[in-house]
């Protein structure tokens, strides 16, 4: 039986309806700015008084400002006008102010910037170096690094000081997606500025940078030049190139960098430590050592956290050990330890991969019930999961209970879609999401590809194959670019 269509998803998300309301409200918010600040520029002047011509022969006498202890008062009337416009005024810089702000914290990249503009062009504008940090930071999870340059360019040319702060901000907006040699070049240009010399935060994001991409060569030299430099690495540093060593199996070199640790009264291992190493060993479902490892923390007399407790659960679930996971969560009541959205979407993830909605839509009515927010990871395994299951129709309610939610979308979220479309066999729609997902900017990464070439594979279409070859080509020689 020919599996349910998805071309639901060309009219959902082709169109954008949560961007069209966001722009419309955006626009709305502008359109009334501008009218505010028409009114303001427009406002008739008071006119001026006429002055008083006296004729030949006559002379004024005694005036009232000629009387001693006289002051003539200003109307109220004009007093009040004059505060009002004032108030205006603060209301207005407050509104554009706040506007920046939720464009921030609701990651919406391009509106922000949109915003950003309009401020600039008002006369009380001052550049601020915690609104650029801000940008840089969203520019830089957005997937946007060569945007964030192009914005810290703007800021110097505006007269604001680059800082340390900031420097590291925009390397790091590379760093996140992947371009050390970029990353490199911007350390570099700190080491010749005197007041922006790289500190033991520019160096470990840095390292995180190189021990994700596993050029473990350039973690070394890092190393070495931190103590040419005098930089002494912190815990944070540690951590970061041990969950690296990790991840990529070195764990002689892990063990090396924890008996480090141990060893240095500056540098002690923490809970972050714990959870690193834990998830390492949960990820890669070595559910003995993960345990073994969690005694040898508390022996340490490291506390447990809810995130520590978050790690177990995914890994017992990964592992389909439910018992586990439930007596984890069991454990985290009894200790007075919040279930999070994090608790929620790894016990949803379980029931996912494995295609079983029933306790997966379970626990997602537990979770709103509870009042937590979904989140973005929410709905990418709601749909793995219906798609597991050939629930295809939830898929597409699913999609469209996302836009209602205004959550986030990324390029994980359109992989969910683009693997469901693949699931379903539906290519066509498929090839729309994966179109689609260029046009809003969200970079395709091996996943994206590798899900697209399977289903091609598939169906014999090698030509579509060769195709998606060359554009994968072309995305990484333009450094994760889409224009």
């Amino acid at each position: 039986m020919a599996s349910p269509s998805l071309s639901f998803f060309s009219s959902l998300v082709s169109t954008p309806l949560a961007h069209r309301k966001i722009n419309t409200e955006h626009k709305a918010q502008v359109l009334n700015f501008r009218v505010f600040l028409c009114e303001l520029v427009t406002a008739p002047s008071a006119t001026p008084a006429k002055k008083k011509h006296w004729k030949q022969g006559e002379y004024p006498g005694v005036s009232e400002t000629s009387i001693p202890g006289y002051s003539k008062k200003t109307p109220i009337k004009n007093v009040k006008k004059k505060l009002d416009r004032r108030n205006q005024a603060k209301a207005w810089a407050c509104t554009v102010t706040e506007a920046l702000s939720d464009c921030i914290i609701k990651k919406q990249w391009r509106e922000a910037l949109e915003v950003l503009d309009m401020l600039r062009e008002q006369p009380f504008y001052q550049p601020k170096e915690g609104t650029y940090m801000k940008l840089l930071v969203l520019l830089g999870k957005s997937g946007q690094p060569r945007r964030a340059h192009q914005l810290f360019d703007e800021m110097v040319e505006e007269g604001c000081e680059p800082t340390p702060e900031l420097y590291t901000a925009l390397l790091a907006a590379y760093c996140r997606n992947d371009l050390i040699d970029e990353a490199f070049s911007i350390l570099d240009k700190m080491k010749m500025l005197p007041l922006c010399q790289p500190d033991v935060f520019t160096y470990s994001t840095l390292l995180k940078a190189c021990v994700d991409a596993s050029q473990f060569d350039l973690v070394e030299s890092l190393y070495e030049e931190m103590a040419e430099r005098l930089i002494t690495p912190n815990t944070v540093t540690q951590n970061i190139v041990l969950s690296g060593y990790g991840r990529a199996g070195k764990y002689d070199q892990m063990e090396k960098v924890l008996s480090g640790m141990l060893d240095n009264p500056g540098c002690k291992p923490d809970v972050w430590t714990m959870n690193i190493i834990l998830n390492v060993f949960g990820n890669k479902g070595e559910i003995v050592m993960m345990e073994r490892w969690y005694e040898k923390f508390c022996n340490f007399g490291i506390e447990p956290e809810t995130r520590t407790f978050n790690i177990l659960i995914s890994a017992y679930g990964k592992k389909r050990m439910y018992d586990k996971m439930s007596s984890v969560m069991e454990y985290m009541r009894k200790l007075q330890f919040p279930w999070t959205t994090s608790t929620y979407n790894n016990v949803i993830e379980a029931f996912a991969d494995v295609g079983d909605a029933k306790h997966m839509e379970y626990t997602f009515d537990q979770m709103r019930a509870e009042g937590m927010k979904a989140d973005t990871k929410t709905f990418c395994c709601l749909i793995d999961g219906y798609a597991n299951a050939g629930i295809f129709h939830k898929v597409i309610s699913s999609v469209q209970l996302a836009t209602k939610f205004e959550i986030p979308e990324n390029t994980s979220f359109y992989n969910a879609v683009i693997s469901a479309c693949a699931k379903a066999e539906d290519l066509m729609e498929m090839e729309r999401v994966f179109k689609r997902m260029k046009e809003k900017q969200y970079q395709p990464d091996s996943t994206t590809f590798s899900v697209m070439v399977e289903a091609y594979r598939k169906e014999g279409m090698n030509d579509k194959i060769y195709d998606l070859e060359q554009e994968k080509h072309q995305l990484f020689s333009n450094g994760y670019r889409y224009e």
